[in-house]
Order: C-alpha cells, then structure tokens, then sequence
C-alpha cells in the first residue's frame, strides 16, 4: 500500500485527533519542531524529549547496542522512536503519531514525520495535537483497548536481594535479611539473580542447599509474597541447553546463533521463542516457579525475544514476543509478572509491573559509558531519572517500575 502523505492541514487546531490506518505515513511539518520525543524501544532504552538538531550517536560498543538499543535502527541517520513520536511546534502544541499495533516506528526527518509499521501491514494509527498531557492520554486510552491494562492499581512493595548483595546469596544471608526486615511494609520479599548456579540452570545452587519452594514457605511464613529473578529468554554457551538444544537458539541467515549483549553472566545469546519445545520448556518452567510458592516473577533480559534474526516460525519478532509473553502469563495464573528489559508496547496487558529505566546506581553519571561509548542507556542515576520520568504516562496502564530506592553509608559517590 502507497505510503500517506500528509501536512497539518487535516489537524489544524489544537485538541484534535484522527486515527488513520496505513502501513507507512509522512506528515510535513510547517517547520523545524523546538523538540522531538523519542520513545525507546525497551525498559532501560533512552526515551526523552530531543534537540532535532543533535544527530543521532549509535553505541560505540556492539555488546551494548545488542543488550540496550534496538538494533535494527542502532545506525540510523534520524532519530527513530518505537512505537510512538511527538514534535513540540510551539507551546502546549505537541503533535503525536502513535502506533495502535506492533512493530510502528515513527522518524523524524527534518520538515517530516515518518511512520512505518516495520514488517509492512497496514494498521492503525493515532494522530493527536494538543498540550502534552491531553495528546499521550489519548494514546493511552486507545493502547488500553487495543493490549489491556495491569490487574493491579496500586503495585507492590518490594525488598530485593539485588542492591544489597548482587550474586553473592545463599540461605543464611537471605534467612537474615527477611528476619530483619521485621514489620516493615514490603509486601514482597523477592530473590535476584544468584540463587542458581548457572542463569539458564533454573534450579537452586549450590548455595540453597534446602531447595527453592522450602525458602518460599520461609517468606510466606512473614506474611509476605515470595518473588523471584529469572531471565528466561537468555542463554550462554556453557549450558547444557546451549549445546544440547542447537533448534532452540535464534540465528542469523548463515545458522549463527544471535548475540544478545553482555550481562555479568558473559556473552548472551537468544532463544528462539517460535519454536513450539521453546515455547512448553517455557510453560514448564513458570509453572514450576509458582508450583514452589513464587506469587511475583521478575523476569529480565526479555528484548532477546523480540530481537532480529531467524526464527522457527516466520512471524514479525515482536508478534513472536508477545505470543511467548500469553505462553507466560497462562503459565502464571495469578502471580505477578515484573517485565524487565522488556519491548514496552507489546508487553502490555501481559504483565502487571514494567521497568521503564535503567539500572538506578550509587553514581550520577558513568562518563566512560554514556560519552565516550555513546550510550545513555547505561546504569546510572542520571539515565534512569531521565526515561523513567518520560514514561510517566503508561502509569494507567501498567505499574511502572522505575527500579529501586536504597540507602548507602558507604561506597556512594553521589
């Protein structure tokens, strides 16, 4: 289908909207715009308002790129935003274009608004003008009848294991952490990357000798949910499903498997989530979490489902995320889902809590990271204050985690 071509003839005044369904837009703008909003792809992936003046900067390093950035528009030449855009034209007169589907992307090319369903279909969209809060809630409003909304209006408090003590967990430290948490109000106690010995290996380590449902019914004995971390979209090449299921990794068009950036877990590659023994692997695997007592599932690194590469099923990759992401949430029942590194748009309605910034940290800024690698989306104060309180606007849609508040006596550099 020929692309739309519009201008701002159709939307003349301000606190008007059209919804049109094409498969590609362009809009001309009267002029330059004073700012452009960039909504990034997933939880940690820079969204703010932009000078379109500044060019782009891809991330220097390709680890990074595959792990914080949508790679498939990591060297673009304009600024792309997923899902939604916005251009300030002049005050309280933001002009919005947002997806109503998967896979939309919107460009801003000069005098130009460009919006393109990535793998081709036509589908709705949104165009909205107004003052900033009036344009994004109208775009909620329909993103809610489109995906669904979290069961949960007020999200839970949470203690996590990560902040204090990273992978370095076992029973005792956990059993004296949760005993001397007493009365205060979390209403989560939840266990963070460390419990197992290999992520990949989802069951208890060596550290957790009495096993993972016996630590469960230890929380539940404080009145609280037990939660816990998984990354289930992930592996590295030293698991024995690495190598013992070869038809399970997402490749490239010459049968390498995809790499999906570096954690502290090394090299990590992507399951492909098509494949029908990725998928019951998956159901068996939430099932057993919440079969051990575990009522809130922090799941993370879930961009590597939706990332570019070969699949078992030829479907869109973020149709092939949000079919594995129904998988999970079925296989929950009623436990709480906290979506972590996830596409935005298309986990919605499928999980009730979504990170949407990156990694908070004892630090304001990672100067090597964020300019000398060109990466704004790494941990640090600074990057997770900036996307978190850009998101703001998905609060009634989903509990929106902007990851954690903690206190340090030392080794704090802000």
């Amino acid at each position: 289908m020929p692309t739309q071509q519009l201008n701002l003839d159709f939307l003349p005044e301000a606190s008007a909207s059209q919804i049109i369904g094409a498969s590609s837009l362009r809009l001309g703008l009267p002029q330059l715009p004073k700012r452009f909003f960039r909504h990034g792809w997933q939880s940690w992936t820079l969204t703010t308002w932009l000078d379109p003046a500044d060019p782009p900067l891809p991330v220097r390093s390709p680890e990074f790129r595959a792990r914080d950035e949508d790679p498939a528009y990591a060297f673009a030449k304009n600024h792309i935003a997923a899902w939604v855009g916005a251009v300030e034209l002049g005050e309280d007169d933001i002009l919005l274009i947002g997806a109503l589907d998967l896979s939309g992307r919107v460009e801003l090319d000069g005098e130009t608004l460009k919006a393109f369903y990535e793998d081709g279909h036509q589908a709705n969209w949104l165009i909205a003008r107004g003052k900033e809060p009036e344009v994004f809630s109208k775009y909620v409003d329909l993103l809610e009848k489109e995906f669904g909304k979290t069961r949960f209006e007020k999200a839970p408090r949470v203690w996590c294991s990560w902040y204090s003590l990273y992978k370095w967990i076992n029973e005792g430290i956990l059993l004296k952490a949760l005993n001397g948490l007493g009365d205060l109000p979390f209403d989560v106690f939840q266990i963070d990357d460390g419990w197992q010995d290999e992520s990949g290996h989802w069951k208890a380590g060596k550290n957790f000798p009495s096993g993972m449902a016996a630590f469960a019914d230890k929380i539940k004995g404080t009145g609280r949910l037990a939660g816990i971390w998984l990354s289930p979209f992930i592996v590295t090449p030293n698991l024995e499903l690495f190598s013992e299921h070869p038809n399970w990794l997402l490749r490239d068009e010459e049968g390498s498997p995809i790499k999906t950036g570096l954690n502290w877990t090394g090299q990590t590659y992507g399951l492909d989530i098509t494949h029908p023994e990725v998928l019951d692997w998956l159901a068996e695997l939430i099932h057993k979490m919440v079969d051990w007592g575990y009522d809130y599932l922090k799941l993370d690194f879930l961009y590597a489902g939706a990332a570019i590469g070969k699949r078992y099923k030829d479907i869109p990759r973020e149709v092939a995320y949000r079919n594995a992401q129904q998988i999970i949430r079925e296989a929950a029942g009623d436990a709480y889902i906290l979506a972590c590194g996830a596409p935005i748009i298309p986990s919605l309605g499928l999980c009730d809590g979504l990170r949407v910034g990156p990694d908070v940290a004892p630090y304001w800024l990672n100067k090597p990271l964020a300019v000398w690698l060109n990466n704004p989306n790494d941990p640090s104060t600074q990057n997770a204050i900036r996307t978190s309180l850009h998101r703001l606007w998905l609060r009634t849609l989903v509990n929106i985690d902007p990851d954690v508040l903690y206190f340090r006596s030392r080794h704090n550099a802000l």
